[in-house]
């Protein structure tokens, strides 16, 4: 069987406790993972300060150059996985024997990964705001005659890794450029793509030091949080809650991404069908900036139909088959509670789920011992239905009607917005909302990503911090 060890400073160490994850159709043991204890984790991270030093011998310029080498690495060589060696096409099986998505949809997320990598200078240049990168190689640097300096908030950036999705492993990855070494706890479920990772930078010639891998159970994952400067953490409601009042912690819970139709826009409804359709069910509805409501001031029963017409084409296919856009649960148990949790609010009075009379089988399906939830649409009669503000990890959304002048505080948080609207008075409302974490402004899937703005926090500003500058004049270096 497969083992991925521990990276300690970058050096594999096999422990004697282990996790295994299973593959999700058999349910036999796929790969056998070693399990870091709270001792192990704490010594290790002693040594921060270390780990920080190897990176500070490279100036941005250079970082940038190996992060570049290093995403050709990820997606064209062979990498060590262990004692084994693992190619692209190695990776992308045993991705989806993990996680169960499909094949196509682990080489989208592969390629955009790849494509953060090649493009981090524009990544890095959005970050900081078009930023002189060689301030943060001195501390301080004259930037459009103005003295500028930044110091580093912390000697390594802890993250607290999902099993949703590869893509979202894109957003820590800035850090190696930012001169931070990453502490990661991955997913139980996706313990693949950061340890490919680690391997791609550290062939690409940056020092294996720099990184830490430890699969861990949460309060590994804690210590993890508690001990490294700063912290990035993916997960439910309930598990980053316990974070949120934890300024060194950046939180990506739950999205609850929306499609809003203005009242300028509602009549062409029918034109961006294909935009809502992609903004709920693509990457099979498992991200954050996946609509979970479309939101609209007229026309929601109509929008409704159409909408549970087109995803009640995507069924379950084979893992390789290139048509496949439905991803099943490694666990049938969390599938049959999700459903359950839709079917308990749907018995509360004002929603209707559309799809219901087109899928010709329940939402809860299984093929070949694998369960599916099928995509689903929920019509709700008001805002106050339970199921009009919900995400799900599955094609799922509400469609809601309300009045334009309640928006956006009608909507509630929402990390992505789309806007199909040509009025510029509720651009300019949307914009100025702190409940808007991105917007986009007409036809545009809440799934589109431009990596060179911040996704949700900004990676720079939680690493770095501008401090008061001044030098007196004949004052020596």
């Amino acid at each position: 069987m497969l083992h991925i060890p521990i990276l300690r400073r970058g050096e594999p160490y096999r422990s004697l406790d282990v996790a295994r994850a299973v593959h999700y159709r058999t349910r036999e043991p796929f790969v056998e993972v070693s399990q870091a204890n709270v001792g192990l984790i704490r010594r290790d991270l002693r040594g921060q300060a270390e780990a920080r030093a190897a990176l500070s011998r490279f100036t941005v310029e250079e970082l940038l150059a190996l992060s570049a080498r290093a995403a050709e690495h990820f997606a064209a060589d062979e990498l060590p996985l262990g004692d084994d060696l693992q190619t692209p096409e190695e990776y992308v099986r045993q991705v989806s024997a993990t996680t169960g998505m499909p094949h196509v949809l682990v080489r989208r997320n592969l390629e955009k990964i790849r494509g953060v990598l090649a493009g981090m200078s524009g990544v890095l240049d959005g970050l900081t705001r078009g930023l002189d990168l060689r301030v943060l190689d001195e501390g301080f640097g004259e930037q459009d005659g103005q003295v500028l300096s930044f110091y580093p908030l912390a000697s390594a950036l802890g993250v607290v890794l999902p099993s949703n999705s590869p893509a979202v492993h894109a957003l820590w990855t800035p850090a190696v450029a930012l001169k931070t070494p990453l502490v990661l706890k991955p997913g139980a479920a996706e313990p693949w793509t950061p340890y490919r990772l680690i391997e791609a930078f550290a062939r690409a010639g940056v020092p294996r030091e720099a990184f830490g891998y430890y699969p861990t159970d949460h309060a590994g994952a804690g210590v993890i949080l508690e001990s490294c400067g700063r912290g990035m953490m993916f997960g439910d409601a309930s598990t980053v809650g316990v974070w949120k009042d934890d300024p060194r912690v950046e939180l990506h819970g739950p999205g609850y991404s929306k499609v809003f139709i203005g009242e300028d826009c509602a009549d062409e409804w029918e034109q961006h069908l294909d935009v809502i359709a992609a903004s709920v069910a693509d990457n099979g509805g498992r991200s954050c900036v996946n609509a979970s409501g479309v939101w609209v001031t007229r026309h929601a029963a109509e929008i409704a139909e159409a909408l549970a017409e087109r995803l009640a084409r995507i069924v379950p296919r084979a893992e390789d088959d290139p048509e496949a856009m439905l991803a099943p649960f490694a666990d049938a148990a969390v599938a049959a509670r999700i459903d359950a949790m839709v079917e308990g609010a749907l018995g509360e009075p004002g929603a209707r789920d559309v799809t219901a009379a087109r899928r010709g089988a329940e939402r809860l399906s299984r093929r070949e011992g694998c369960a599916y939830l099928l995509p689903t649409v929920v019509h709700c009669e008001t805002a106050a239905h339970p199921l009009a503000n919900r995400e799900f990890l599955f094609p799922f959304t509400s469609v809601v009607e309300v009045r334009q002048e309640e928006v956006p505080e009608a909507l509630g948080p929402s990390l992505v917005v789309t806007a199909i609207t040509r009025d510029a008075g509720l651009v300019r409302r949307l914009a100025q909302s702190p409940l808007v974490g991105r917007l986009n402004v007409g036809p545009v899937p809440t799934n589109f990503v431009r990596w060179d703005q911040p996704h949700e926090g900004n990676l720079f500003e939680h690493l770095y911090a501008r401090r008061a500058f001044y030098k007196a004049v004949g004052s020596r270096q």
